[in-house]
């Protein structure tokens, strides 16, 4: 016997229910190093990486921040940098 269908409350819906009206309401995110003109994102400027960075000490996706994906590597390594120097945590406590 086939399990019963899940997702949406309307037949025949290819998307899902909890998708329906997320999509069209929602802005554009742009990257932050890219308005300001950043080359390069310096490890040591633990405080501006801090924003990239959630609360359990997960460094945060494109998509959730809108940074490009030059400066996402970028992003990436300096944290890395500087949780290796302790200025950034590895995780919350």
């Amino acid at each position: 016997m086939p399990a019963p269908p899940r997702g949406g409350s309307r037949k025949g819906s290819k998307r899902p229910s909890w998708r329906s009206g997320a999509q069209g309401s929602q802005r554009r995110k742009y990257c932050y190093f890219c308005k300001e003109k950043i080359d390069q994102i310096d490890y040591k400027n633990y405080n501006q990486l801090r924003r990239f960075v959630s609360d359990r000490g997960k460094i945060r996706a494109r998509r959730v921040t809108g940074t490009c994906r030059r400066h996402q590597r970028q992003l990436a390594v300096a944290i890395k940098r500087a949780r290796e120097v302790a200025l950034l945590p590895y995780v919350a406590r």
